[in-house]
């Protein structure tokens, strides 16, 4: 094809005809576009010894030069202009290959074509999230939904699931990664209650993961026939996503974890084996009652250097799991209820500044085991610590 010389240029720009703007070196801009575009691919296969390759597995910058190979592959344009370079032979002869629309190599629209959202203009640096054909998969398939036709047979469960929850006989949780999708059970998705109607035989992933076909239903009457995986995440990216737990008829908490329950801590008894006067005179009754929500052997591995502790080392006594309870106000009501009896000590710590421990009481452990089981049986109430008696009596009407 001839070339258009400066006096061409000149002559056309004084007939009024627009003259593409030439770089360096007497390429256009959008030439130099295409060269640039082709080296970074030419320095992806010097670094690697090999082709950039397509796939969800690889690197977002790695897909974007295996898509822009194949563009200029495909245009004779582009093989003319970039023959002389290609030192790889990266490129077909000239002739090859197929040949396509002479569009612009614009790296937005090509990031777009992978699922990706760009920060910037033309701004590859400033990616902002890779949507991968799987997730792109995920989320049509939480929004695809159809009427449920059979909803009437669902409607009464969901109106009683909401009267259980203003009558406080049903919680919501959040819903974190441990949490667990079964059948039969009521869950929280953009604001909408979900109840999981039909789970389908379990299988094995493409990752490698146990997964299965559900049956959905919506109280807005549409139902989406979605997997256990995709629900799952789409609940623990919702900000809102909750799973609503069974009734209760009110313990604090219980000893056996039910299937979905989540573990909130556990209460620890302890019993220091400090030399203090007033610890060594009654150690069989000096007990420190906390709760923690991680592993207590960890919670006390350096007890001899925590005040909290009496600076020494501590033996475990009798330890609680609680499920599905707010660690903090149990603690606080075990400290209420042996109040009357809390040890008065004073120590001083590893910087001689003096400490008041107040989670250490002068109690028998029949005494902690005795609490325990009315805290579980929602009667703690009605009774009151008695420090002379060494036990737990009926509150006295005032």
């Amino acid at each position: 094809m001839a070339k258009f010389t400066d006096e061409d240029d000149a002559l056309l720009e004084e007939l009024g005809v627009e003259v593409e703007a030439k770089r360096e070196g007497g390429r256009t801009a959008r030439e130099e576009h295409i060269i640039a575009g082709f080296e970074d691919i030419q320095r992806f296969v010097e670094e690697h010894g090999r082709l950039p390759q397509h796939g969800e597995d690889r690197d977002i910058f790695e897909r974007l030069y295996a898509v822009r190979l194949d563009r200029l592959r495909e245009l004779t344009e582009c093989r003319t202009l970039l023959a002389p370079l290609d030192h790889q032979g990266l490129l077909p002869a000239g002739g090859e290959g197929e040949e396509a629309a002479a569009d612009e190599m614009d790296d937005d629209e090509l990031l777009a074509q992978l699922g990706v959202e760009v920060g910037g203009a033309s701004d590859i640096t400033e990616l902002r999230h890779v949507r991968t054909a799987a997730e792109k998969r995920e989320a049509e398939e939480i929004a695809s939904r159809d009427r449920c036709e059979d909803f009437e047979s669902f409607k009464p469960l969901f109106e009683q699931v909401q009267s259980e929850l203003q009558s406080g006989l049903r919680q919501t949780r959040r819903f974190e990664r441990k949490s667990e999708i079964a059948a039969g059970r009521f869950y929280i998705l953009g604001g909408q209650k979900a109840y999981v109607a039909a789970m389908e035989e379990a299988f094995t992933n493409d990752h490698g993961n146990i997964d299965a076909r559900l049956r959905v239903i919506f109280d807005n009457g549409t139902e989406s026939n979605m997997l256990m995986r995709s629900l799952q995440k789409a609940l623990q990216q919702d900000p809102t996503g909750r799973r609503i737990i069974e009734p209760t008829s009110g313990p604090l908490f219980a000893d056996t974890e039910e299937d979905g329950d989540e573990a909130s801590g556990t209460i620890y008894v302890l019993r220091s084996k400090s030399d203090h006067p007033a610890v060594a005179q009654h150690r069989e009754l000096v007990h420190k009652i906390g709760v923690t929500g991680g592993s207590v052997e960890r919670r006390v591995a350096n007890a001899k250097l925590d005040a909290t502790f009496l600076l020494a080392d501590v033996e475990v006594v009798a330890t609680y799991k609680l499920h599905n309870i707010n660690r903090s106000k149990l603690e606080n009501l075990i400290h209420r209820i042996f109040a009357p009896a809390r040890l008065d000590i004073e120590l001083k710590d590893r910087f001689g500044n003096p400490v008041v421990p107040r989670e250490w009481f002068l109690v028998p452990l029949f005494a902690v085991n005795e609490a325990v089981e009315k805290i579980k049986d929602g009667t703690i109430t009605k009774y009151v610590y008695d420090p002379q008696a060494a036990r737990l009596k009926p509150r006295v009407a005032t």
